[in-house]
Order: C-alpha cells, then structure tokens, then sequence
C-alpha cells in the first residue's frame, strides 16, 4: 500500500484519502522553513503507516524546495527521531 499524498497548498497541507477518510499534515511554509504543525490521521486508518507517508512526503517537498524543516509536531518529531536516515536528508532547523 503506497497512497498518493497530495499537497493542499491552498490549505496547507499534505492530505491522503482512503476508504473515504482523509488523513493530513498541516504546514507553515515561510521564509525557506517548512513547519510541521499537526499531523491527522483519523483512528479508522490507524496502524497502516500513513502518518509516517505524511512526514515522508513533507521531507520530500522541503527537500524539492532547499527548505529547512522545523517539527513541531510531536508525531513528526517522534518519527523523525525513529527514522534518522530520514531525518539526516533534511537540515532540521
């Protein structure tokens, strides 16, 4: 399972949709940092990883963009510190 991650720019989001429940990660993007602000993912798609996806596709638009990321969120901090082969592509701010 690879759901598509699409970036609600309008929103400020990162958003996923499956089996009808969208899961999100909300961001600030200013000044060349990438905020993770709160990630989603509602109890229904729990246990699947999605969350994980989420950050993982931030990291990726931060990485496109030379954007620093500064984790706000305690989700993306917590998976962040689990994955530091993730979290060393990145300039942690």
């Amino acid at each position: 399972m690879n759901p598509d991650v699409i970036d609600n720019t309008e929103r400020h989001r990162l958003e996923l949709r499956m089996d009808g429940h969208l899961a999100h990660l909300d961001y600030t993007d200013h000044d060349g940092v990438l905020t993770l602000v709160h990630t989603v993912v509602p109890d229904e798609l729990g246990g699947h990883g999605l969350g994980g996806v989420l950050v993982q596709a931030a990291l990726a638009k931060a990485i496109a963009g030379g954007r620093r990321v500064v984790p706000q969120c305690p989700f993306a901090k917590g998976w962040l510190d689990k994955h530091p082969d993730a979290a060393a592509s990145v300039d942690l701010g």
